[in-house]
């Protein structure tokens, strides 16, 4: 089974954070929310959800990882002018590993350098932001492109988690 890094912070979209957590968890994969800070509690914007930190960014490298998913909200806003968080989604892209970014997720891609010349999507507000850093932007439910998937909203979380899911059983191909 993989080990599966979540980028959090508060304020995060709570189902979009809940849903892919449990459903990797319930297919054996071992979670680790990593934070700004070891043993944060955050909360999620609707109050629905709390998780606390099991490591801080400081304290992790890709190459302990085998995938990265990134929840939407405030979050990715939060995390991504930290240089520790683009540096880990880096390594994580040229170690060819899986990255998952849902909603406000792209945000972190978009700081990190990484969305030139990738096909994404995500919250549709953002869509001129993917477009000036590069990124060819389709609006669909969800969106893979090598070791990347996206998506838009809340109501693409199914097709979110499928993807992902299938995406951590099978080998990422390099380009």
């Amino acid at each position: 089974m993989k080990k599966v890094a979540f980028l959090l912070a508060n304020d995060f979209e709570d189902s979009e954070m809940q849903k892919p957590y449990d459903a990797i968890k319930a297919a054996g994969h071992q979670t680790v929310i990593i934070g700004l800070k070891k043993g944060e509690k955050l909360t999620g914007k609707n109050k629905q959800a709390t998780y606390t930190t099991d490591a801080s960014i400081d304290e992790v490298k890709a190459d302990q990882f085998d995938a990265v998913v990134i929840p939407g909200g405030s979050s990715p806003e939060n995390l991504r002018l930290n240089k520790q968080i683009l540096k880990f989604v880096k390594d994580m892209d040229s170690q060819g590993k899986l990255i998952s970014a849902i909603c406000h997720g792209p945000q972190i891609l978009i700081s990190a350098g990484l969305a030139k010349g990738k096909t994404l999507t995500c919250y549709p507000p953002l869509k001129d932001d993917l477009i000036n850093a590069g990124a060819n932007y389709v609006d669909q439910e969800v969106v893979v492109d090598r070791n990347y998937v996206s998506s838009r909203m809340p109501a693409d979380e199914p097709a979110f988690i499928r993807e992902t899911l299938n995406k951590l059983l099978t080998p990422v191909p390099q380009s």
